[in-house]
């Protein structure tokens, strides 16, 4: 007697394991892939001590170590990477970010250790998807600002993590946000200070986590760098 449903039984049951195999296939091109994008990256963090950063000297307390990650909340702090990479000119970034509704923090670059204040040197890339400051997440603070069509746009979120991304080479700034670029500057050969508070120019220098307020609340990990030619 004809029995189809034999006959399609049959046939799923071949198809399993073609279709197991090719499902490993994907996760392991998918593994060797996040791989080659990890290559020559270092480590900033430990995830269970602050060596290799010194806090600025004001409101110390602000920064703390919890569950492998770097975690602000409290009044202005800065917490400055002094760890054997730094100082650092060309360079390729990356930390995973949770910020918290309300909150505002950043992520400075080519800056240099200061005891308090904000700091003078270098750059911010903006930490913030809620807080009243218009300018946004991936913002290059004050130079070219992200707002929050854009990150929600783009699907970034309060309490959810998210990728970010600092790329410099020379003269040139990419700020990417889960892959994809939402800052691609390149500063004037003869760019002047922007101010006597900031300078907010390339040169050389290091990393520094900002804590920004009382109210605010925002966690950093796996932060690592490669460092780049020019």
């Amino acid at each position: 007697m004809f029995r189809p449903h034999l006959l399609l039984l049959s046939a799923v049951v071949s198809l399993v394991p073609a279709l197991s195999i090719q499902s490993i296939v994907k996760a392991d091109d998918a593994s060797k892939n996040t791989s080659a994008q990890e290559t020559g990256f270092v480590s900033l963090f430990d995830g269970e001590s602050l060596d290799g950063w010194k806090k600025s000297t004001e409101n110390p307390d602000s920064w703390q170590v919890e569950d492998g990650m770097l975690v602000c909340k409290g009044e202005r702090c800065h917490l400055f990477y002094v760890g054997d990479l730094a100082p650092l000119k060309n360079f390729h970034f990356k930390a995973d970010v949770k910020v918290m509704p309300g909150s505002n923090a950043g992520i400075y670059f080519h800056t240099q250790y200061q005891e308090s204040g904000w700091p003078k040197f270098g750059y911010e890339c903006q930490v913030n998807v809620s807080h009243k400051d218009p300018k946004k997440t991936s913002s290059l603070y004050g130079v070219e600002n992200i707002d929050a069509e854009t990150l929600a746009a783009n699907g970034i979120r309060d309490s959810e993590w998210y990728t970010q991304e600092i790329i410099v080479r020379g003269k040139h700034i990419e700020l990417k946000v889960n892959g994809k670029t939402l800052v691609d500057f390149t500063e004037p050969s003869d760019q002047e200070a922007f101010s006597d508070r900031f300078e907010r120019r390339l040169g050389e220098g290091t990393f520094a986590l900002q804590a920004h307020d009382p109210q605010s609340i925002a966690y950093f990990k796996n932060l690592r760098v490669k460092p780049l030619d020019e």
